[in-house]
């Protein structure tokens, strides 16, 4: 007898170390499934928790080579509270076959693939991971939807050749340059994307056209009574703000904000208030001066960005150490390049930083790591700070931050823009591994060659202090041509006390449509112009 409980007490702890080990088959089904691990990990997890709350049993498994117990003790401190999402974690190579196989890769609903940061071969290891999942000869036979990133554009090619239609692929810088850019030239823009890329709040869905084929699309933008229109999806092609008067067809797909796509319903054309409708005039563009902080591998992409969005005549001035003008061939603006440490109190002083519009701090990361190059980026923040602060000039600053543990240390009654790579890709990531058609969405969303994100002055659109609601706003748009998201409201304006905005700058995107909001001078309408 004592022979037998020691054998069976051996085989008991033989299988409790190899299920420690993470070494066990994974047996669930409809899963999301994490292939790597990297600063993103925490914000794909978490977002993907948010996205699964209206599921009864969700899951996520996640295989990377690291120890299992080290991860779950990593993920259960960064999960959500009282979070209905059971997380799975297996140790191994996810470029490994024979490891795939311990996830029930066959059965997943979807695959994010991390690629290791600050590495080299990063983009190796996510085509190699696609070709360990694709290449399989016991693969299953329907598509999977494989999302990843790419870091480096040159390999984007060798990608999408692997990837075929099952795998889309998001180049991050390219993703970060033009949100640097774009959020650089109005303040509060950064808070419209942050809520546009996660799953909290109003989001972007694609629903059918339903009963609302044969209408126009300014009809359709004011006959969905809890969902704001942006667009349609015809096919492959994504028309973001197309003309009132285009016609939709059965074939075509609705591209909406709302706060759940189980809500979306579709009604008579609402009313609205023609005598609040008060249409202004557009201002003529101006030269504007754009201010550069520190350099990194995005800084060709963002002067690209910044000379395509500037009126004839700018200025941007480039200051890091040992600077360089690059290669960019620039149309619109001139470039002026300062070797100086950016981060000196006394070289910014110099520059008379006040004289600017816009400030774009960049965080060096080609030189740095992660925790150095943001306490570079927090120097120079503060510094600014202690420079503009008391004056009455308006600097709009915007700052590329890696960590977005340090993004909360920055944090201030100042309400500068913050850019957040790591943060923004890994939501980028969550939402087409959630809906695999959103990433053509997404990529014109953040485009700089057609219609862009806007914050237009409310008086370009309804008589301020004047009651209106968000129907009254989006006729005014439409004449305009331009299709509303939401609006910003920024000191003084009157809104009801049970909405409040999405975010800490006072946006409220998809509000209430009904509702009757007083708006000032100084407030704003977001819209997709142009």
């Amino acid at each position: 007898m004592a022979s037998l409980i020691g054998i069976v007490a051996n085989a008991f702890n033989e299988k409790v170390e190899q299920l420690r080990k993470g070494r066990s088959s994974v047996i669930e089904t409809d899963h999301t499934l994490i292939l790597g691990w990297n600063r993103k990990i925490h914000q794909v997890v978490s977002e993907l928790v948010i996205a699964n709350e209206s599921r009864r049993r969700a899951t996520i498994v996640v295989l990377a080579d690291r120890d299992k117990v080290e991860m779950e003790d990593e993920l259960k401190t960064h999960l959500p509270p009282r979070s209905r999402t059971q997380i799975i974690v297996r140790s191994g190579d996810p470029m490994s076959v024979a490891d795939l196989k311990l996830t029930g890769l066959d059965s997943a609903r979807s695959i994010i693939v991390l690629a290791p940061d600050d590495s080299d071969e990063a983009d190796n290891f996510s085509i190699k991971t696609a070709l360990a999942i694709l290449n399989n000869p016991n693969r299953r036979a329907e598509p999977y939807k494989i999302v990843g990133e790419i870091k480096n554009e040159p390999n984007m090619a060798a990608a999408q050749l692997v990837g075929g239609t099952e795998a889309q692929w998001i180049l991050g810088e390219d993703l970060i340059s033009r949100l640097i850019v774009q959020t650089s030239r109005q303040r509060g823009l950064s808070a419209v994307y942050n809520d546009l890329l996660d799953f909290g709040g109003a989001e972007l869905y694609l629903a059918d056209v339903a009963n609302l084929a044969g209408s126009t699309f300014g009809v359709a933008a004011l006959s969905i009574p809890q969902g704001a229109l942006v667009g349609v999806l015809n096919g492959d092609e994504v028309h973001i703000n197309p003309p009132r008067d285009h016609v939709l067809t059965p074939d075509v797909r609705l591209i909406i904000l709302a706060e759940d796509d189980d809500r979306l319903q579709f009604g008579a054309q609402a009313a609205f208030d023609a005598k609040a409708i008060s249409l202004s005039k557009e201002k003529k563009r101006t030269p504007e001066r754009t201010l550069i902080l520190g350099a990194n591998a995005t800084l060709p992409m963002v002067l690209a960005e910044l000379d395509s969005s500037s009126a004839p005549g700018s200025t941007i001035v480039l200051v890091e150490d040992g600077a360089e003008a690059p290669r960019v061939k620039l149309r619109n603006a001139k470039l002026e390049v300062k070797a100086a440490n950016p981060a000196s109190r006394a070289e910014l002083e110099k520059l008379r930083v006040t004289t600017f519009d816009h400030v774009i701090v960049l965080a060096n990361r080609d030189d740095r790591g992660v925790e150095h190059a943001d306490a570079r980026t927090l120097l120079i923040l503060l510094n600014l700070r202690a420079i503009t602060n008391g004056t009455s000039h308006n600097v709009n600053i915007v700052s590329e931050m890696l960590n977005d543990k340090n993004r909360e240390l920055a944090q201030s009654n100042v309400s500068d823009d913050f850019i957040v790579s790591e943060q923004l890709v890994g939501n980028m990531l969550t939402m087409v591994s959630e809906n695999f058609e959103m990433q053509r969405v997404l990529s014109e969303v953040i485009s700089g060659d057609g219609p862009q994100l806007r914050l237009n002055p409310a008086s370009w659109y309804v008589k301020t202090n004047t009651p209106v609601d968000f129907n009254t706003i989006t006729e005014a748009a439409l004449r305009r041509g331009e299709a509303p998201l939401g609006y910003r409201r920024v000191g003084g304006s009157s809104t009801p006390d049970h909405l409040q905005p999405v975010s800490g700058d006072g946006v409220v995107l998809n509000p209430n449509r009904t509702e009757m909001v007083v708006f000032g001078e100084s407030d704003s309408i977001v819209v997709f112009s142009g």
